[in-house]
């Protein structure tokens, strides 16, 4: 399976959406239950793509196949720190894609001289976070009861990588 990971860009908007919708209603990986509406998906990308925010898609031919993006935090005394989101349809997952994707994007963010990088993941996300943990993200704690789909409670582990 052929692929490219790309800065994203206009073009990408619409396969970004569907792609976040995809992974989104899988109720497993994301906050999201569904994409938020395409205008407000576009205005986080081109915000990104104008502030030159690090986030890159897979591409595979032109189908958007993921995504990761490391957002800085708006506050002045935590301009160091990018909160890192991720996403891969379910075809391109147990590839090490998703690791290539994220070390791109995490070299990005080093490069946007950001110092911290966090994230949020479920409790029983095993996979996601053994791939945390191989590149370098720590646990930092672990937010009980925070999230809830479908009547049933769920816990997100804190982690951070550090620079």
């Amino acid at each position: 399976m052929e692929y490219q990971i790309v800065p994203i860009g206009e073009r990408h908007i619409a396969g970004f959406h569907a792609a976040l919708d995809i992974v989104s209603k899988e109720k497993k990986y994301l906050a999201f239950l569904e994409a938020p509406p395409l205008d407000s998906t576009a205005a986080f990308v081109r915000d990104n793509i104008k502030n030159d925010h690090p986030q890159f898609v897979v591409l595979a031919g032109e189908q958007v196949a993921g995504w990761c993006d490391i957002i800085p935090s708006s506050r002045p005394s935590q301009a160091h720190v990018g909160v890192l989101g991720i996403g891969l349809l379910p075809a391109f997952r147990g590839r090490g894609i998703g690791r290539q994707l994220m070390t791109v994007t995490i070299n990005k963010a080093r490069d946007k001289q950001m110092t911290r990088i966090e994230l949020g993941v479920r409790e029983k996300n095993d996979n996601a976070i053994a791939l945390y943990k191989r590149l370098g993200f720590a646990m930092e704690g672990l937010r009980r009861q925070v999230m809830r789909v479908d009547g049933v409670y769920e816990s997100l582990y804190m982690m951070a990588l550090l620079f």
